[in-house]
């Protein structure tokens, strides 16, 4: 029996992703992760959510993300050990890694050590360089991997399960939001204000 077509927006997506979806999620889940500005994330959610739909395989999903983020973070951490701090302080600022900011990530590795490894890969803007900085630091590989499989396999399953079981019910889920617009839009603006108001109490406290 074959699915049922995904509806709105996501039905013009559906060729796109039928023909490249398990590519996309290899690839820009393993860039991501060695600091290049990419979707890794978004297209491990998006292709969750076609799979609860029926249109990709979920089990295939998931171990394309989880061996492309576990690879993508070992040539982060093999920049950050060959290349060391001269590296990144003349090509970390093309991905949005100031001398600062590497410098306060360095320091927060050195004091937390392996448990960053496994929680980094749900920070956003960390989560694309804590292989590099473990490299910097000169974290042993064999740590760092293991800490690092664990943060990719818990990355993973957090972001497939709640894709494929959205995915499963989207016909209704999209439904609801067609339904009440009012609601959704309401609820996107306090969501930028919320934003808005912690990035002015950050730079506040910087001050």
């Amino acid at each position: 029996m074959a699915p049922p077509p995904l509806p709105g927006v996501l039905a013009e997506l559906a060729p796109l992703l039928d023909q490249y979806g398990y590519l996309a999620v290899g690839v820009l889940v393993f860039v991501e992760d060695f600091g290049v500005p990419a979707p890794g994330e978004t297209i491990l959610i998006v292709a969750a959510l076609y799979a609860g739909a029926g249109k990709l395989n979920i089990v295939a999903v998931a171990l394309i993300a989880l061996v492309a983020a576990i690879a993508g973070d070992n040539v982060g951490y093999l920049i950050g050990r060959t290349g060391g701090q001269a590296f990144v302080r003349r090509w970390g600022r093309y991905v949005g890694l100031t001398p600062k900011r590497f410098q306060r990530a360095e320091d927060f590795f050195t004091r937390h050590g392996g448990k960053v490894v496994t929680f980094a890969r749900f920070v956003d803007g960390l989560r694309q360089v804590n292989g590099i900085i473990a490299g910097t630091t000169g974290m042993p590989w064999r740590r760092f991997l293991a800490f690092n499989a664990l943060g990719a396999a818990l990355w993973v399953a957090l972001w497939t399960t709640l894709g494929y079981v959205a995915g499963t019910r989207i016909g209704s889920v999209y439904e609801q939001l067609a339904r009440y617009p009012v609601y959704l839009m309401a609820g996107l603006g306090v969501f930028v204000v919320v934003l808005v108001a912690r990035h002015l109490i950050r730079k506040r406290r910087a001050r």
